[in-house]
């Protein structure tokens, strides 16, 4: 698993307004990528999103996981018993390896299976929670993502399509971010700070339902569960209270999560080849330059594109990189011509160079071996097979220093 420990300025994101993040989700779902996604907020929370072939399996992280969970499970599956102690009995039947997703998603795997719940039903926990998720991530405003690639992530329930969540929570945070509660967090639990002052501006019944629901153990979020409202018309209703000091708003903790870790001794490897290597990628499309930079950069590598063939060879002796991109096909020149030149040079006899090319022949495949060509990848491009080809042939370079 590639981990990144510090992503680069280009990794800022300022979701909806910005959209890179939009565009980022997109390229993911491009690149048919498999692995985890995470966003990282200034103050340090964390959202990760478990995706396959580049559509959402879950999402989770941010401030209330487990609050989030259990508050979607009573909404769609109210047979289903949300304390810790039946929780746990469930999560003692599935393996440890299933938890590099989530447990979150591996009971809901469970329980379909058992027939305790239908598909239906947990396809719409996982569209609320993707949707909560989404708009948290909003909210934060600025972020910063990584990815850890996983190609082991499989999938047992219906698949969360990338732009039809970004779709349906752009049209809530656009409602949300245009209007006065925009500064105010659907996460904070409403609590009465001066009853006497409520009283005296509310009806016996109004005060009695305030007094019931603004406890200060429920969040804005909870309270609009049990209202069978929106968190928009919640919030507004709130805010003369919340403005005229008769209402404060708590940040509460998460409720305890019903399951442990995976002990250390079997948790995943963490890899840090990426930390610092910089990747040239030399190819005349400036859609296939913009796909590899979403896609290495949020792995932590650093990214050079070259789009004229002809700098090509200036800028990779400029750069010195670790990993060599090489379009088959461009004006002026090809891919044969520029690996042929580099390998004369001592500096890169040694250096992977990777041919992309739309056609996979045996003849092209030949030619690239002949001209010094380390490997041979089909375009469209596969996130997952960049990734791997790109840290099996760094491994390699490291093995062969060590000997």
């Amino acid at each position: 698993m590639i981990t990144v420990k510090e992503t680069p300025p280009f990794g800022s994101i300022n979701l909806f307004t910005a959209s890179k993040q939009i565009q980022f989700l997109k390229k993911m779902k491009e690149l048919r990528f498999s692995g985890e996604l995470v966003f990282t907020a200034p103050k340090g929370e964390k959202w990760s999103f478990y995706l396959y072939l580049g559509s959402i399996i879950y999402a989770t992280g941010g401030t209330h996981p487990v609050r989030r969970w259990q508050r979607h499970l009573a909404a769609y599956c109210p047979q289903m018993p949300a304390h810790n102690s039946a929780l746990q009995r469930d999560l003692e039947i599935i393996p440890t390896a299933a938890f590099n997703t989530c447990w979150q998603y591996q009971l809901l795997c469970l329980w379909v299976a058992q027939q305790k719940i239908t598909a239906e039903q947990a396809a719409k926990i996982i569209r609320g929670v993707v949707v909560e998720v989404l708009f948290d991530i909003a909210q934060a405003k600025r972020a910063t993502f990584q990815i850890k690639p996983d190609n082991s992530l499989s999938t047992k329930l219906p698949l969360r399509d990338v732009q039809e969540a970004i779709a349906e929570v752009e049209g809530l945070w656009q409602a949300w971010s245009h209007d006065p509660v925009a500064d105010y967090s659907p996460n904070s639990a409403p609590v009465i700070k001066q009853p006497e002052h409520l009283q005296e501006c509310t009806s016996a019944q109004v005060y009695k339902t305030l007094s019931y629901l603004l406890n200060g153990k429920r969040t804005v979020r909870d309270v609009a569960l049990l209202m069978k409202r929106d968190i928009l018309s919640v919030t507004r209703s709130l805010l003369p209270y919340i403005q005229s000091g008769s209402v404060e708003l708590l940040h509460i903790p998460d409720l305890p999560v019903p399951v442990s870790p995976p002990p250390a001794s079997i948790a995943p490897v963490t890899r840090t080849i990426a930390s610092g290597r910089v990747i040239v990628c030399v190819d005349d499309s400036p859609a296939v330059c913009q796909s590899m930079e979403s896609l290495l950069v949020a792995a932590g590598y650093r990214f050079v594109g070259v789009q004229d063939g002809l700098r090509a060879i200036a800028t990779i002796l400029a750069r010195r990189p670790d990993v060599i991109f090489l379009d088959l096909v461009m004006p002026n020149t090809n891919g044969y011509e520029i690996c042929a030149q580099l390998r004369k040079l001592s500096q890169f006899q040694n250096t992977p160079i990777i041919i992309l090319t739309g056609n996979d022949g045996v003849v092209d495949r030949v030619r690239a071996k002949l001209v010094g060509a380390s490997d041979f990848l089909s375009k469209p491009v596969d996130a997952g097979v960049v990734l791997s080809v790109i840290r099996k042939h760094l491994e390699q370079g490291a093995q062969g220093l060590k000997v």
